[in-house]
């Protein structure tokens, strides 16, 4: 792997340089030179990015006394690469605890005994900068294209894998999302199988991340595109030993892995219509060919279930047009497909502009909570996705059903999920799961005339009441049944002294009965508090009483 730096190291042989002498920092001499810059000021600070080789007489610096010493510790600071001083006008020599600081901290200090032209120090350092600035990207496009080449060819991922090898002479390797690993050279397999299982833990990376296994350092590059993670890139290498050209080579193999990845999964999506027809049949409780369900659903199985979630946008239907939205359409299926297949699951599909359903089916783990924080990985990765005019994770809202074994029962998950959302979305509760609803899972079955009528049972004089006198007793109720009829909690709660409490307590009491907190009558209005929550904002206080 050629190195596109030039370092202290490189100029010292210039013959510019024959003359010179480094007296400091001989282990800093692979310091990184980004460009030159003469310096003759007190106040140099906000004039240096770092990276510069210094040129000076020394008029600034006291660089024959221990004074000096404080502002060569600040050119240290700014990572300076190196310093080069002209003896005899200002200098004559330099004081040794100055050398000895620069030797601590590994920095250069060159000397020139006699006068030098800097103009010619700097036209000479500048015209091998560029040059080799020049170089490496012209060798960067002549890698970018072979990777382009390659990506269009059989099995282009592995000879891209393998052309990083051939750059880097080090052991390349990819693991994508859905578990598929590519590595060269082929003989280096050993800790396959670790690298994998420690991947994927971390298959989001947000940039670049070293890590150790076996004593051996690893840098890992994730393979990024439209807001989802496809895989991991990884280099047998300290991320500390890679320069600037490097991560640029990555950076392309990359590009070119995440086209041919995506291309791939845009042609499996693409051969995915009749999944779309069976899935919509399938929620509506439709007849449906059970050949072509056996092509697109798992087959059942004794350990085998399944989920239904709901993602539903917010994303209006106008803002699209009929080509866009197919582009759309097919873009959001690979997002939301790739990420259930991460974490396990068979997806199978139907995407419309307002709500994405999907099947996901699994083996029920023994431990059935880690197949529930399994959907929740997947809800809260959703929820993070964001990809411009595509797919805005942030926005919507999800609901997932109780888990079935039949597929005869999906039409009753889509109900599940669907009573889930309007949960949400009413504010009622911030549940995920349908068996998290509870008593709400009873309601939902019931017709608007049902838990009207009931409503206005239980609640009806405490609803009139709040009506005409703009009170509150219907939330105070609430919360006291919610604290088991803590009365202290109930005012903290509320914010408010126990004795406005206390007098609306009275009040519940005269309006409901003294035996409101009997546990038979208690259940009733508890449930009843929990009907005139689906029916808010579609009724109004007076709809109740009527009944």
């Amino acid at each position: 792997m050629k190195v596109w730096t030039v370092t202290v190291n490189d100029i010292l042989k210039r013959d510019i340089f024959k003359h010179a002498k480094l007296i400091a920092g001989e282990n800093g001499k692979h310091r990184e030179i980004k460009w030159t810059h003469i310096l003759e000021m007190d106040e140099f600070d906000e004039f240096i990015n770092g990276g510069e080789l210094i040129l000076t007489t020394g008029s600034n610096i006291a660089f024959d006394s221990p004074a000096g010493i404080p502002k060569i510790k600040r050119l240290i600071e700014k990572n300076v690469a190196g310093i080069c001083i002209e003896l005899g006008t200002h200098v004559k020599e330099i004081n040794p605890e100055i050398i000895q600081t620069a030797d601590q901290h590994h920095f250069p200090i060159i000397t020139f005994p006699h006068i030098v032209k800097f103009v010619d120090i700097t036209q000479d350092l500048h015209t091998i900068i560029i040059n080799q600035h020049h170089q490496m990207l012209k060798q960067l496009h002549h890698l970018s294209n072979q990777f382009n080449e390659l990506s269009l060819e059989p099995n282009g991922v592995l000879k891209i894998i393998k052309k990083l090898h051939e750059h880097f002479h080090t052991t390349v390797l990819l693991i994508t999302d859905d578990k598929k690993t590519y590595y060269s050279p082929l003989q280096n397999n050993e800790r396959l199988e670790t690298i994998r299982s420690f991947m994927n833990k971390s298959m989001n990376i947000e940039a670049y991340k070293d890590f150790l296994l076996d004593n051996e350092y690893y840098t890992a590059f994730p393979i990024k595109g439209l807001g989802h993670s496809w895989g991991n890139l990884c280099l047998q290498e300290k991320s500390e030993n890679l320069d600037e050209f490097s991560f640029s080579v990555l950076d392309r193999a990359s590009l070119a892995i995440a086209q041919i990845l995506l291309r791939n999964r845009t042609i499996e999506e693409r051969k995915q219509n009749q999944e779309e027809e069976i899935v919509q049949k399938l929620l509506h409780g439709e007849e449906y060919e059970s050949s072509i369900a056996h092509k697109i659903l798992p087959a059942p199985a004794k350990n085998l279930y399944y989920r239904l979630i709901l993602v539903e946008n917010h994303t209006h239907e106008e803002y699209f047009n009929k080509d866009d939205w197919e582009e759309i359409k097919l873009q959001q299926s690979i997002i939301i497909r790739s990420l259930f297949k991460k974490y396990g699951f068979f997806p199978a599909m139907s995407v419309t502009k307002n709500k994405i359903a999907v099947i996901a089916s699994f083996y029920k783990n023994s431990n059935a909570q880690k197949d529930t924080d399994r959907f929740i990985l997947v809800s809260k990765e959703i929820n993070h996705i964001y990809e411009k005019n595509i797919f805005h994770g942030n926005e919507c809202n999800i609901g997932i059903s109780s888990f079935q074994k039949d597929y005869a029962n999906v039409a009753s998950c889509y109900k599940e999920a669907n009573n889930v959302l309007f949960i949400q979305k009413k504010q009622i509760l911030k549940a995920l799961f349908y068996e998290e609803i509870g008593v709400y899972r009873l309601l939902s079955k019931l017709s608007q005339e049902e838990l009207e009528s009931y409503a206005a049972e239980y609640l009806g004089p405490l609803l009139e009441y709040d009506e005409k006198m703009n009170g509150n007793l219907l939330l105070t109720l609430s919360v006291f049944l919610e604290t088991m009829g803590s009365k202290k909690e109930t005012a903290d709660r509320l914010f408010i002294v126990r004795q406005t409490l206390y007098h609306r307590l009275d009040k519940i009491k005269e309006l409901l009965g003294e035996d409101f907190m009997e546990p038979m009558k208690r259940q009733a209005i508890e449930m009843a508090t929990c009907a005139y929550a689906l029916l808010n904002n579609n009724s109004n206080f007076s709809e109740f009483t009527k009944q």
